[in-house]
């Protein structure tokens, strides 16, 4: 089940707001389960089995490291190994067979359950923060299940650590004016995806099929920079869509994104995109590796790491390792060379950080190396039209107001005021 979806907006959703709102407050955080659960399995009946698992498994390993003493590191690593290996087996292991291996038989017979990236990082960031004594084990299992499964950052996120979400589940108040507020959030994220990301959807889907000797310079200019609009739109889009649902049931849930298009570097736009996967891991991978405290060798190192893990966890193809491992090697340079530079001169700068992104998204959303490749060298080495495949094949006036929009409310307008 989708957001921007009929059932959801005219049935599920007030059946979840009403029922919520008329229970008694201790029945709450149990109906908001039991929805969240529906909402989850809608669309994959047979992912709902991996789901409860993973909850009822963490539950119980969760309560018995609490309680362990010598044995509570192990136990610790053993944990986090499994969830990790159910993540990979599911996500990773027909890529790694089929594109490593070269065995592919059986890679159509994993299917992928919906949003296990998100619910995962949510349980791993659950199991560190009670090893590392911050939080005791849960002995609420609706709780935990909830935290887990909450249907409004479940299956894209933003991915809430426990520590900022498991308070509420007590204690949260809910108003009229955070209802609206949520309200409000939700209809801006519902035009963001319906209004602007969609409808650049099809026109970029219909440049990144063709073949190299049909993109010219122009066409590919078009395609990235529809396409850097496009996942702006549908994932901050989403992200407001789920902090204005967790809003109408009384949740606070982080901003997710902060104008990352106004970013004057690499590592700024990453202060500036998908907030929450940044800081998860920055709290759970590159603080621990070490981060910045050990030398710039090291730092180099642990930026690497951290930004391959990035890529891969995006998706189980090379493309987006190249890309993890391309931000990762932008930012270094700019830590090692040219960062000082870029904040003396900060429209250069914004300039520059653009079109570092913009390619980078073309490496994001290709469909192998070599047409990411070929796609790039079409931006750079002039390539002219062909009379089928010109430029105004692919837009229209709709899509010219649409572009303009985008670009203009990408956070240009909002920062004037």
């Amino acid at each position: 089940m989708v957001f921007s979806s009929i059932f959801f907006l005219w049935v599920f959703l007030p059946f979840s707001l009403c029922g919520y709102h008329l229970l008694n407050k201790k029945y709450q955080n149990t109906f908001l389960l039991i929805i969240s659960l529906l909402f989850y399995s809608w669309g994959e009946p047979q992912s709902i089995i991996i789901l409860l698992s993973s909850i009822i498994a963490n539950y119980f390993l969760a309560l018995l490291m609490d309680k362990s003493g010598k044995f509570r590191k192990p136990l610790f690593i053993t944990i986090i190994c499994l969830n990790v290996f159910i993540l990979f087996y599911y996500k990773y292991l027909s890529f790694i067979l089929s594109e490593i291996i070269g065995y592919d038989k059986i890679t159509n017979n994993i299917p992928l359950p919906i949003g296990i990236s998100f619910y995962t990082f949510s349980i791993l960031s659950y199991i560190i923060e009670v090893y590392r004594k911050n939080t005791a084990a849960i002995k609420n299992i609706t709780h935990l299940g909830l935290y887990i499964t909450f249907f409004p950052k479940i299956t894209q996120g933003p991915i809430v650590k426990y520590t900022d979400f498991i308070p509420q589940l007590s204690d949260r108040t809910i108003t009229i004016n955070k209802v609206y507020t949520g309200i409000v959030r939700f209809i801006l994220g519902l035009g963001k995806k319906l209004l602007i990301a969609n409808i650049l959807g099809g026109m970029v889907d219909e440049i990144f099929q063709l073949s190299p000797n049909q993109l010219s310079t122009s066409t590919a200019w078009l395609g990235a920079a529809g396409y850097t609009l496009q996942i702006y739109y549908d994932f901050s889009g989403y992200s407001d869509m789920a902090i204005g649902l967790a809003l109408m049931f009384g949740f606070n849930i982080k901003e997710n994104f902060n104008y990352p298009y106004l970013s004057t570097s690499i590592k700024d736009f990453w202060k500036r995109w998908h907030i929450s996967l940044n800081v998860w891991f920055r709290d759970y991978i590159y603080i621990p590796l070490g981060g910045n405290k050990k030398g710039k060798k090291r730092t180099y190192i642990n930026t690497i790491v951290v930004f391959l893990i990035t890529g891969i966890w995006h998706g189980a193809n090379w493309t987006f390792l190249f890309w993890g491992l391309y931000h990762g090697i932008i930012q270094i340079m700019e830590s090692a060379l040219w960062g000082n530079y870029l904040k003396k001169f900060k429209i250069t700068s914004l300039i520059y950080t653009n079109l570092i992104v913009l390619t980078g998204w073309v490496l994001f959303r290709a469909d192998n190396i070599k047409h990411a490749l070929i796609f790039i060298k079409n931006m750079f080495i002039y390539q002219a039209e062909l009379p089928n495949f010109k430029v105004s094949n692919f837009i229209n006036n709709k899509i010219i107001v649409v572009l303009i929009i985008g670009i203009i409310f990408s956070g240009f307008i909002q920062n004037i005021f």
